[in-house]
């Protein structure tokens, strides 16, 4: 049985929420007014230049406050890491693990992969069984740094053949959202707009994603 089908689909909860590069001990507090909000569905640890013992550190703490918001909590590119500390599942890109691998490690648990602007990306990723697919960026982003730019027709064509639920990422904030949800995104995948953001405070960024 195709795990998605546990991949519960709320539209009140569509947000995606992506962890900052950096955590600081004042984050933890912060994470929580953000899931006291109650629209994000998925939460994943992305810290692509943290030692292991300091990100399995971090995920633990992470981990209990997720559970306590019924927040999915995922790590980005690390199944081992997402098994070790019995997390939601994880999210892989096309340069990480391969998807057949990590199923094997995390049984049936969610497992997500970014499939950029390729809709032959997504359909493989669909047929290996993927939980979710991510496509992007749709906009620019100051997260990292854009090589591949999508646009709304492309998740219109996959939801022509498939029911797999799709993530959108890239530069997302209060006045881009709406078109995407309007064109069948699933999930909203937010960073920056939460974390980096010089006029708002995390919680009041995502209490204007209505």
């Amino acid at each position: 049985m195709n795990g998605r089908r546990n991949l519960k689909i709320n539209k009140k909860k569509f947000l995606y929420l992506i962890s900052p590069n950096k955590i600081f001990e004042s984050f933890y507090g912060d994470l929580i007014k953000v899931l006291k909000s109650n629209k994000i569905s998925f939460f994943q640890l992305r810290l692509k230049k943290d030692k292991y013992e300091n990100k399995l550190k971090i995920a633990k703490k992470l981990i209990k406050i997720c559970k306590k918001f019924k927040v999915k909590f995922l790590i980005n590119d690390d199944p081992v890491l997402a098994k070790k500390i019995n997390a939601d599942g994880c999210h892989i890109g096309q340069k990480d693990m391969n998807i057949t691998n990590a199923r094997k490690l995390l049984k049936k648990k969610i497992i997500g992969v970014t499939c950029h602007n390729s809709l032959r990306l997504a359909k493989i990723a669909d047929k290996n069984k993927a939980d979710y697919i991510a496509f992007g960026a749709f906009n620019s982003t100051k997260t990292k740094k854009v090589k591949f730019r999508a646009n709304v027709s492309i998740i219109k064509k996959l939801k022509k053949t498939s029911i797999i639920p799709v993530v959108a990422i890239g530069g997302i904030n209060n006045l881009n959202y709406k078109k995407l949800l309007l064109n069948k995104a699933d999930f909203l995948a937010i960073s920056s707009y939460v974390w980096n953001n010089k006029k708002l405070k995390p919680e009041e960024a995502v209490k204007l994603l209505k």
